[in-house]
């Protein structure tokens, strides 16, 4: 149960120091009216690292609990049980949280209460190592899409072990330094340049490139999208706050506001389940009212 997340950590810390005295270094101002590329903030740096250091300790919460549903699920539920032992375990392991993520991450950008988890990953205006530090605090979507694992055998040490590695790897794409790689990196694997295009906030970028470790999931499901230019990141409506609970829980709030004003139960549902953005279709006029209009 050792988390290699943990093991990472200095050098998340190196390298995001690395990142930062180079962008102070190369830093210059452009015309457009956002930041230069690659360029931190010093209290939008600090706030991603604080949320980072809260997701470590509410990620443990969440991964015991899940260990002891894990647990029961693969000693009475599963039909067999995977040897950690062998290759194709860690295979099936490895690819299996991959898609897996893949699958969450896609609903979490269009089903808004599990956007509202992970809107905060979503909510800096730069685009750097610590950006990847901005974690949500809340891994119950996940915990629950990792269930068929455990059902086919894998051991669950085994799932949270992969899940860390898909961090670990997912830290370094969170960076302006990086261009584009060589064609068949960048055919395969989630890359820098895949992954700015996924935290963009212009059209042609929403909801585009979902992958963790591999993007081609992406690929085959139809969500791919190259990068062609560089993007806006952010939100679609800002927050404008450094103040971590709030950058957590403000979906939260703002959907019990739209839920609390919604006259209809389907409308209600809609602002639950319904993606980020969604609006209810207004009520035709009865015909009673239409007579007594005309």
């Amino acid at each position: 149960m050792r988390d290699p997340v943990l093991f990472a950590i200095p050098f998340f810390l190196l390298l995001l120091i690395v990142e930062w005295t180079a962008a102070r270094k190369l830093d210059h101002v452009e015309a457009e009216d956002r930041p230069p590329a690659g360029a931190f903030h010093t209290r939008d740096a600090r706030a991603s690292i604080a949320m980072g250091l809260v997701s470590v300790a509410t990620m443990g919460a969440w991964k015991f609990l899940a260990l002891l549903g894990y647990a029961a699920i693969y000693a009475y539920l599963a039909p067999w049980q995977l040897p950690a032992t062998q290759w194709y375990t860690w295979v099936i392991a490895l690819v299996g949280v991959d898609l897996l993520f893949y699958t969450y991450h896609r609903m979490a950008h269009r089903v808004r209460l599990v956007w509202a988890t992970h809107q905060a990953h979503h909510s800096s205006e730069y685009f750097n190592l610590a950006t990847a530090l901005r974690q949500k605090w809340n891994n119950s979507g996940e915990i629950l899409l990792w269930i068929p694992l455990p059902l086919l055998g894998v051991p669950p040490w085994m799932v949270f072990f992969s899940f860390s590695i898909s961090l670990i790897y997912q830290f370094w794409i969170h960076t302006e330094r990086v261009g584009k790689l060589w064609a068949p990196i960048e055919f395969l694997f989630n890359t820098p340049s895949h992954h700015r295009v996924h935290h963009g906030m212009d059209a042609e970028y929403l909801d585009k490139n979902y992958g963790g470790i591999l993007i081609i999931w992406d690929r085959l499901f139809g969500t791919f999208q190259e990068e062609k230019f560089r993007p806006r990141y952010g939100l679609t409506k800002p927050v404008d706050t450094y103040n971590i609970w709030r950058l957590q829980t403000h979906e939260y709030v703002a959907i019990a506001r739209d839920v609390a004003r919604a006259r209809r139960w389907r409308d209600r549902l809609g602002y639950i389940f319904g993606p980020p953005g969604w609006q209810p279709v207004p009520a035709a006029p009865s015909a009673v009212a239409v007579a007594a209009r005309d």
